[in-house]
C-alpha cells in the first residue's frame, strides 16, 4: 500500500498536520464508505450481489465438494476463484477474428500457455460456458456499444473472437466518426460498436507519452460517444486508468483545480474528484436522454501491474494469500459503484435498467494474463514499454464476456435484459 499517495475520494486533499492522523482519517472514511455501500447493496440489489473486492468471505461451497448449486438464481457471479481448466481457451490467436497485435501474445513468442488454462468459478454456482449461438440469438435485431478506452476495445475484440465460431462480422467505419468502430452481423441483424473515449468527458491534450496535464471539462460529456450512444439498445460503460495521470479540471469553462499538476494558485484536487464527476456526467447523459430506452451496464475497473508498465512476467494467478490491497484501484472501484448505485436508483423511476459487471475481484489475481513484452516483435522490445494493463487474447479477459452473457439472460426482479 502506497500510503504516500493516500487522498480522500473526493474534494480537497487532507491537510492534517499529523501524518498518522491523516492516514487513520482516510482509512476510517474508506471503511465507513464500505459499510454504507454494504447496506446500500442490500437495499438496491435484489439478487445481483455486489461485493467489494476488499472483503473475501469463505466460499459457501468448498472447492472439494462434489455437489454444487445448479441454479444461477441468487448466485454472486463476481465472487469466486480461478481453478485449473486443462481444456484451455475458446479460440486461438489464429482464429478468424480481429486481434490487436499488441494483445496477440502468442504471435510474438510468449513461451508459456499455462495462463490460458484457468477458469473463473463462482463460490455459489457453476458459471456456464460461453455459448456464441445463444449470445447472438439473445441480441438478434439489437445493438450494443462499449463506451470506454483501450480496455473496452480489448473486451470488444475478445467478444468478436468468441462469436467467430458461429458468425463473422463486417466492419463499418465512418469518416466523420474516426473514434468509433462498428461491426455488423448480418445473419443476426446485430450491431456491435466501440465508442472510444479516454475520460468519458471532454479531454484536451491526451497523450500517452506525455506527463503534461490533460484538460478535462467535467461538465461536458465527450461528444465522440455521447452523440452516438442514444440509439443503442445496450451500453457498457467503463474507464479508469487515464485518471492516474496529471489532470487539469474545468467546470463551466473555468479552472476549478487539478490533480498531480503541482501548479501554484490552483486548488489541488484528487484524481477521484475528476473520476467521480466523469462517471456522474456519463450516467446523467443517459438518464436525461429522451431517446435512450436501453440497458446500461457498468464494467468496473481492473488492476494493473506496475502502473501499467514494467515487468509483469507471472505465469500463473496469484493465490489469495499473495494478493495485496491496491489502494488506488479500491478507491476508483468505490467511486464507480457509488455513482452506479445512485444512477440505478434514479433510472428505476424512468424504467431504465442498470446492471453491474463487477470484474475487479476476479481480475486481481490475473497478472499472468497481461501481454508484458510479448505485445510487440523482439526487435521493438528495447524501445517500448511492457504492457501490464491490457490482456492477452485469448486470455482471462474472455471471462468478461462470459459474465456479460449471463447478465443479459437474467430476468425478473429488475435484472431483465430489456432490449
Amino acid at each position: 500500500m502506497r500510503v504516500n499517495m493516500l487522498r480522500l475520494p473526493s474534494g480537497h486533499n487532507s491537510s492534517q498536520n499529523s501524518y498518522k492522523k491523516a492516514i487513520l482519517l482516510t482509512l476510517t472514511l474508506a471503511l465507513t464508505t464500505l459499510i454504507i455501500l454494504h447496506y446500500m447493496y442490500d437495499n438496491v440489489s435484489t439478487h445481483q450481489n455486489i461485493s467489494s473486492p476488499l472483503y473475501r468471505s469463505k466460499p459457501s461451497v468448498s472447492p472439494d465438494d462434489t455437489i454444487r448449486m445448479k441454479s444461477m438464481k441468487g448466485c454472486n457471479l463476481f465472487k469466486g476463484e480461478w481453478v485449473p481448466y486443462p481444456k484451455g481457451p475458446y479460440y486461438t490467436n489464429e482464429s478468424s477474428c480481429a486481434l490487436e497485435k499488441t494483445q496477440n501474445c502468442l504471435k510474438f513468442g510468449r513461451p508459456d500457455t499455462e495462463f490460458l488454462k484457468w477458469r473463473w468459478r463462482p463460490d455459489e454456482c457453476e458459471l456456464p460456458l460461453f455459448d456464441a449461438a445463444e449470445f447472438l440469438e439473445t441480441v438478434r435485431g439489437k445493438s450494443m456499444a462499449f463506451v470506454g478506452d483501450s480496455l473496452a476495445r480489448n473486451q470488444v475484440q475478445s467478444l468478436g473472437c468468441l462469436l467467430s465460431s458461429v458468425a463473422q462480422s463486417v466492419e463499418k467505419s465512418y469518416e466523420d466518426k474516426p473514434r468509433s468502430k462498428r461491426w455488423f452481423y448480418s445473419d443476426y441483424d446485430f450491431t456491435l460498436a466501440h465508442l472510444s473515449t479516454t475520460h468519458l468527458v471532454e479531454a484536451k491534450g491526451v497523450d500517452a507519452t506525455s506527463d503534461s496535464p490533460v484538460e478535462l471539462h467535467l461538465d461536458e460529456v465527450d461528444k465522440a460517444w455521447s452523440t452516438q450512444v442514444h440509439d443503442f439498445d445496450c451500453v457498457i460503460i467503463s474507464g479508469g486508468h487515464w485518471f492516474s495521470r496529471p489532470l487539469m479540471y474545468r467546470e463551466e469553462n473555468k479552472v476549478v483545480g487539478c490533480s498531480m499538476c503541482r501548479r501554484e494558485n490552483i486548488t489541488d484536487l484528487t484524481r477521484y474528484y475528476g473520476f467521480r464527476k466523469a462517471f456522474r456526467a456519463a450516467f446523467r447523459n443517459l438518464l436525461d436522454s429522451k431517446n435512450f430506452k436501453g440497458t446500461i451496464i457498468l464494467r468496473t475497473i481492473t488492476p494493473q501491474e506496475w502502473h501499467g508498465r514494467g515487468n509483469c512476467g507471472r505465469t500463473k494467478p496469484y493465490t489469495r494469500e499473495e494478493l495485496k490491497l491496491d489502494w488506488e484501484v479500491m478507491m476508483f472501484y468505490l467511486v464507480q459503484v457509488e455513482e452506479f448505485l445512485a444512477a440505478k436508483l434514479e433510472g428505476k423511476k424512468r424504467g431504465l435498467v442498470f446492471q453491474l459487471m463487477d470484474v475487479t475481484e476476479a481480475m486481481r489475481p490475473r497478472a499472468d494474463g497481461h501481454p508484458n513484452h510479448f505485445g510487440q516483435p523482439p526487435e521493438m522490445r528495447s524501445t517500448t514499454f511492457s504492457d501490464c494493463l491490457h490482456w492477452c487474447l485469448p486470455g482471462p479477459i474472455d471471462l468478461w464476456n462470459e459474465l456479460l452473457l449471463q447478465i443479459m439472460k437474467m430476468k425478473g426482479d429488475g435484472r431483465h435484459w430489456s432490449i
